[in-house]
Parts: structure tokens; sequence; C-alpha cells
């Protein structure tokens, strides 16, 4: 046989397989799926890319049964998975060890998830959004002598609301409680696993006791109008608050508009660590990946600072790694930028993830915590007998969905047990 027709054989074989001798690598991700969005990523970010990529978005549904079937049949044209940490998970088997790429100015706890309970590195973290707190100019008079604005324990938030209430005669700490609020995250991300270390495990534990009667304390220098709040970045402009918490899509505004009054900062800290809430987005290789050294390449690109800084543009998601933004970003990009470097790279983070497998059972995961909230501190029942109550609640939940725990809880076999 002469090599021209080995060449024509070969090609043809590759083509059979859906790959092709040059083929570009097929990035194939769950983000970045509007189309400005996708626009972006193929025109701002991966066109610097030294090689050939063609990044095609996907709706989670297809996403999976494509990855699946090309598992399953040994052979694909996925080069690169894009996709946020829960949908890795039950993929593990499937994913390349990506341990050969470098992650040293990666968060040390988005490093851990990606490991996804194994000892390889299963998906490289890529790029990160969350919630953080924000403030008033005219409020940092009042921290606490001694106290770190970039490292503030819950101690030290009680006795800085305190401080507000007490010089300008009026509560001053404003909260997300509203119909529209997001304050079930801050119970399951920041608040709980703080003080236990836990989101569903150590639901009822003594540290879970401790988190809610410490949330009280600050319950009682909160503006009470808190409870019609949902978007902070209205309470913030008005100055019915001058320290509040949310998501930083909904402190946007305020920082937009009036960039000079607000800083950012990370959400505080307590006993088992520095809770926090963030919607990680990762990048992973599947095991039949057509060229295995070009994927690798693009995921290295992927974390390059320049790459990291063209994904914000592109897509409102921040970097994994300590970067120097650009002074052109829009002020709300600068200051929750800074604030969440600063808290997933913190010597005490502690990442607890959105909730994973509880399928249509999502919404009554998060109502458990929202009526523990509105029983212990809106109603002043006690503690530990609405913990009982609600953690009774949440183990047959947890057991309906058989859905097994997810960080900062420790892996296990079936369902997460409720202690």
């Amino acid at each position: 046989m002469n090599s021209r027709l080995k060449l024509t054989l070969a090609t043809g074989a590759a083509a059979l397989l859906g790959t092709s001798l040059a083929a570009e690598t097929l990035f194939w991700s769950t983000q970045a799926r509007p189309v400005e969005e996708t626009q972006a990523m193929r025109e701002q970010v991966l066109s610097g890319f030294d090689g050939a990529v063609t990044f095609e978005p996907s709706d989670e549904g297809p996403w999976q049964t494509r990855l699946e079937a090309e598992l399953s049949a040994g052979s694909g044209r996925i080069g690169v998975l894009g996709a946020l940490h829960g949908n890795f998970a039950p993929l593990v088997d499937g994913l390349a060890d990506l341990s050969a790429v470098d992650v040293s100015a990666v968060a040390p706890g988005f490093v851990e998830l990606g490991r996804l309970d194994t000892d390889e590195q299963k998906y490289i973290p890529w790029m990160q959004a969350s919630f953080v707190m924000a403030a008033h100019n005219d409020a940092l008079e009042y921290l606490p002598e001694g106290a770190d604005l970039m490292a503030l324990s819950y101690d030290e938030l009680v006795e800085w609301a305190a401080n507000m209430h007490e010089a300008s005669g009026s509560p001053r700490f404003g909260f997300p409680a509203g119909p529209e609020g997001l304050k079930h995250r801050f119970f399951q991300g920041y608040l709980l696993p703080s003080y236990t270390g836990s989101m569903v495990t150590e639901f009822r534990s003594e540290g879970a006791v401790e988190a809610w009667e410490t949330f009280v304390q600050l319950w009682g220098h909160t503006n009470p109008a808190s409870t019609n709040f949902s978007f902070m970045q209205e309470q913030l402009i008005s100055g019915d608050a001058w320290v509040v918490f949310d998501h930083t899509a909904r402190l946007a505004d305020a920082f937009n508009e009036r960039p000079d009054d607000f800083v950012a900062f990370p959400a505080p800290a307590g006993p088992a660590g520095r809770g926090f809430m963030p919607v990680l987005a990762g990048v992973a290789v599947p095991e039949t990946a057509p060229d295995m050294d070009a994927a690798l390449d693009l995921v290295n690109f992927l974390l390059a600072p320049e790459t990291q800084i063209a994904t914000l543009r592109a897509t409102n998601f921040f970097p994994v790694i300590d970067v120097d933004l650009p002074d052109d970003m829009p002020a709300s990009v600068q200051a929750a930028g800074a604030a969440i470097s600063a808290m997933s790279g913190a010597d005490d983070a502690l990442p607890a993830l959105l909730p994973v497998g509880l399928g249509a059972l999502g919404g009554q995961f998060n109502q458990i915590y929202s009526d523990t909230f509105e029983r212990i501190v809106l109603a002043g029942q006690p503690i530990a007998d609405v913990l009982d109550d609600q953690a009774d609640a949440l183990r047959r939940l947890i057991d309906e969905a058989e859905a097994p725990c997810w960080a900062p809880d420790a892996a296990s076999d079936g369902a997460c047990p409720v202690n």
C-alpha cells in the first residue's frame, strides 16, 4: 500500500470518528450561553489562543448527554469541557487527571474542590461569581478598634453594627430578607459553614446554635425594613443601610453610580472559617479527548492572567487567580473583584457550594433555611427547638432526593446525613 493511499484511508477513518488530522479542539461548555457572551468568548477570549479551537455552548441536558455518549463509545470530538462544579460531579470517572496543570495561582480551596473527592485533579477552576459585603464610607469610622475590613469576624460585624446604631440613633445594617432577597444563600453558604464547617450535616449542632445566636444579635442592629429589602444596592444608594450583604450583581448599581462612596469587602469569618458561596465554573478534559496535548494547552491558556481578565469582560464571571484589573473596568467590577479575590484567597477560606443533586427539590431545600430564619429571628422561637424541627424536614428532603453531600460537608456514599 503506497503512502498516499495510507493517508487517504487514515483521513477517512478519522472522519468516521468525527475527528480529523487537523481538527480544532472542541470546547463544549454549559457557560457563556447567551449570544453576546458566546460571541465575546470566541472573538475576545479564545482568539488569543495559539491553536485551533471551536467554542460551542450548550444547555446542561444536551451537554451531559453528548459527553456520556462519547465516554460510552470510547471516542469522541470533545476536547475541553466547561461547566459548573455540580455538572462535573456525576461524570468524575470519565475525566482525565489534570494534575500536570500548574494551579499554584488558584485559591487552594478551589483546587481542592476540583479534585471531586479523588486523588486526581479532575477539573481546573476557571471562573467564579459570589456574594460580598459592601459599606458606605461613612460607616468605616465605626469599625471596632483593630478590626481589619478585609478580614472581619462575625463578632466584629455585630460590634460594628452596634457602633453604627448607637452613633446614628438608627440601625444601619441592611440584609436582603425581602420576598426576592437571597437570604437563604447567606445562611447556607456563609453563616452556618463559618460556625459549623457544614451546610447540611451539622445543621442543628452546637455550632449552628451559636451561629443563629450571633445572627439574632446582628438583627438587633438591622434596619427592620430589611424584610422588604431584596436588592441591597437600593438601600446603599438611599442611605437606608450603611453596611449590607448581597450578590455582586445586586450591588453593581451602587458602585457604578457613586464609585467614591462605597467599598466592597469579604464576608466575615466564624470559628470554623470564612464560609462563602462561590458559583464556581471549571474546565476539564474527558478521557476520550482526541488530542490530549491540545486540550491541556487550552486549559493552561484559560488560566493565564490576561485570559482571566478577558473572560471577565466576556462573561462577568470573576477570575479564580489574583490579578490586577485594568482601570477601564466598571467600578462595580473593580470593587467586587478585589473583595472576591481576598475572600477566596484567604487562609481561612471555606467554599460552600451551591446545592448539588436536589433536582426539583431545590426550592424546598432553600425554604427550610428561610423558614428557620423566620422562626428564630422574626418569631423569636427557641433556637434549639427550631433547629430540631427543621433538621428533621431537611433529612426527609435529602433522603427523598438521595443527594450525596457537597462541600463543605464531607463526601458521603449515600444521602447526605443530617446529625
